[in-house]
């Protein structure tokens, strides 16, 4: 699947590369009027009329191609997707292995609290008035 997304990348490329160049090359509706009155564009290779026609022939293949091979490639990329569900799916999960025993610690003594009816003691001196 993936030689074939890359070979409709390349033609995709190609495809889109003469388009551009063809679209480049088609003279405007005007250009036909300059024509008819003895401009220097109706002695050119394909004629008055024909090259109009032949690159608006090729232009409409060319985006005929570029379009089907642009839903292909959608397609594959959509193919690709259902494949892939989750990017947690591929991990295996970690092995379980035997309980580690932890050796038993001395347990300290509880220090004991405070009575609630006494204030706590505090270290800051008391500031006299004056």
């Amino acid at each position: 699947m993936e030689s074939l997304q890359t070979v409709l990348l390349a033609i995709q490329v190609l495809v889109s590369a003469s388009l551009i160049v063809f679209i480049l090359l088609q003279h405007g509706r005007g250009a036909d009027a300059g024509a008819a009155f003895g401009s220097g564009a109706s002695a050119t290779v394909f004629g008055a009329r024909g090259s109009g026609n032949f690159f608006t022939r090729v232009t409409s293949i060319l985006a005929f191609v570029f379009i089907v091979n642009s839903l292909a490639l959608a397609w594959i990329a959509k193919e690709r997707m259902k494949e892939q569900k989750s990017l947690m799916e591929g991990i295996a999960p970690p092995a379980v292995s035997a309980p580690v025993e932890v050796p038993a610690q001395k347990a300290e003594p509880a220090v004991p609290e405070a009575p609630a009816d006494e204030a706590p003691a505090t270290d800051v001196p008391e500031v006299p008035e004056g």
